[in-house]
């Protein structure tokens, strides 16, 4: 009989979905309004049974109120998860801000047990600090083998850039997750490394055939399975080999025959964001949410409207399209996940001296500084943030990379998506100088692969740039934090007496270890210098 009492379906299939929210108390510090439910309605839809919230945002304290707040409206245990693939404070103020996980790929190459140690220790400090927090469930581990370094979206997200890397790695943390008693959650299945489109903005395909994935793409996800990650997310992405007609998320041949069936996963099943632009550019939220679930998901991640995703299914539910009984088998494997783990309770403290210790340690392990250094001068200190406004995270506060040269003599100029352009249009000689002023240049690039950027950054032409500087003889330095696909392609070009460095890590401690090695003489505290577009 597919039948239930109209009030109780409805609790029910709201306990599946996962809402947006800021991590800010306040209504009026949300950023994304499209996206980040007023508290009004957050409060509604936690009282009518939605179960899963996903959060960004705000500090890490004021994380831990928030969550608290969260869970006092509503009657049943909430899954509390955040995407913090580079530890807590990737997204949250105060707690550690880690590299990213592709720098350990790298290392796993020349020291294979260290860059494992480093790995499991990095899951358990996420994990640890997610608890004190009051988060239960971490978006991660990236799964995806990133073979591609053109991939605008995972690139130095991924574990590694060669299935045995990544799988190990990825292992490695999720061990580190479990030992601090928190969900973990592998993805984005069945692999998103080699695509060159970002499915936040359009629909990529990967015309791999099923023998090519066995090689490359489901190797990390069978070793995440075989060491028990309790869920999956799914990709937005086309495998025509598999399904010509759906993507990944809403293919019945990819959620339950391959990974449920053959893969033998009994997990949670979780989509990525359900408005991201390849699913909600071809799918209203109601038939999405339906289409997912009927394709084997457990979870629906932020559906582009919570009220029609579960009135969708409702639908499916009464009419006799969804089997109730996958419903109840899916609301058995969200309160076994709750189960496993025990229950988060915000705690004071939310970075130990341990981790403290660790975040410079992975630094320490990521970077490459050159053997020439950096002198003082009256230069440019010409800063490109990754970021589409100037307030980004690795130059907020004292930032090294603006104060350390500031204090040589360098004039920091900062350039952003949103400020003056530098580029004078000439493919020879990128650069307008006049635009910048006298002086030689230290070049500080805070460049990597990013959601929604498209990318657009690798557009810039920095490799002309730098020649355009060396043969003005204007070059004092270059520094690039973030991308090793960038610093590979810069490195042969650069003259054996630049000063030049790669950090994997964009965060503050990353900067101050770069430029202290790169400048021979101390630096002091005091004046910021000048600050401008």
């Amino acid at each position: 009989m597919n039948s239930r009492p109209a009030n109780n379906l409805r609790r029910q299939v709201a306990e599946l979905l996962v809402v947006r929210a800021s991590g800010h108390l306040s209504d009026q510090q949300r950023r994304y309004l499209q996206w980040e439910l007023p508290n009004s309605e957050l409060q509604r839809l936690l009282r009518e049974g939605v179960g899963g919230v996903i959060l960004l945002g705000g500090s890490a304290v004021e994380l831990q109120q928030r969550i608290q707040q969260l869970q006092g409206w509503s009657e049943q245990r909430l899954l509390v998860c955040a995407d913090v693939e580079e530890g807590v404070g990737q997204r949250f103020e105060g707690a550690s801000w880690l590299v990213p996980p592709l720098a350990l790929g790298r290392l796993h190459q020349r020291e294979p047990e260290l860059a494992l140690d480093l790995s499991e220790r990095y899951g358990r400090c996420t994990g640890e600090q997610a608890r004190r927090c009051g988060l239960n469930w971490v978006l991660g581990p990236v799964c995806d083998v990133n073979n591609n370094p053109a991939n605008p979206v995972i690139n130095v997200r991924a574990w590694g850039e060669d299935p045995n890397t990544a799988s190990a790695l990825a292992v490695a943390f999720q061990q580190g997750l479990k030992q601090a008693g928190v969900l973990g959650c592998a993805k984005h299945f069945p692999g998103h490394g080699d695509t060159t489109n970002d499915s936040h903005l359009d629909l990529p395909v990967l015309p791999h055939s099923r023998e090519r994935l066995e090689q490359i793409e489901l190797a990390p996800f069978r070793a995440a399975i075989a060491a028990g990650v309790e869920s999956v997310m799914t990709a937005h992405l086309v495998l025509p080999k598999l399904d010509p007609q759906q993507p990944a998320t809403l293919s019945n041949a990819v959620l339950t025959d391959l990974l449920r069936r053959q893969m033998g996963f009994k997990g949670l099943v979780v989509t990525d964001a359900l408005v991201m632009e390849s699913i909600s550019a071809r799918h209203g939220a109601a038939e999405a949410a339906v289409l997912a679930f009927e394709a084997g998901a457990d979870l629906i991640l932020m559906p582009a409207d919570a009220d029609a995703a579960i009135d969708g299914l409702c639908d499916g539910f009464s009419s006799g399209r969804l089997c109730l009984a996958r419903l109840d088998e899916s609301l058995q494997r969200r309160s076994h996940a709750l189960a496993s783990i025990p229950t988060s309770a915000a705690s004071g403290s939310i970075v130990s001296a341990d981790e403290q210790a660790l975040e410079a340690e992975l630094v320490r392990h990521s970077i490459t500084v050159g053997e020439a250094k950096l002198l003082p001068q009256a230069g440019i200190n010409l800063v490109r943030v990754d970021a589409m406004v100037p307030s980004a995270a690795a130059l907020s506060g004292w930032s090294p990379a603006l104060r350390i040269p500031e204090a040589q003599g360098f004039r920091s100029i900062v350039l952003h998506g949103e400020g003056l352009s530098p580029w004078s249009g000439q493919p020879d000689a990128p650069l307008a100088m006049d635009r910048l002023g006298d002086g030689a240049v230290l070049l500080q690039l805070f460049l990597r692969g990013n959601p929604f950027r498209a990318g657009r950054d690798a557009q810039e032409p920095w490799t002309a740039a730098i020649q355009q500087l060396i043969a003005l003889n204007r070059l004092a330095g270059v520094v690039v934090y973030g991308s090793p696909y960038l610093w590979d392609s810069l490195k042969p070009i650069l003259p054996s007496s630049c000063p030049a460095a790669y950090s994997a890590g964009q965060m503050q401690e990353a900067q101050h270890q770069v430029l202290t090695a790169l400048f021979p003489t101390p630096t002091p505290t005091g004046n910021s210098g000048a600050f401008t577009d």
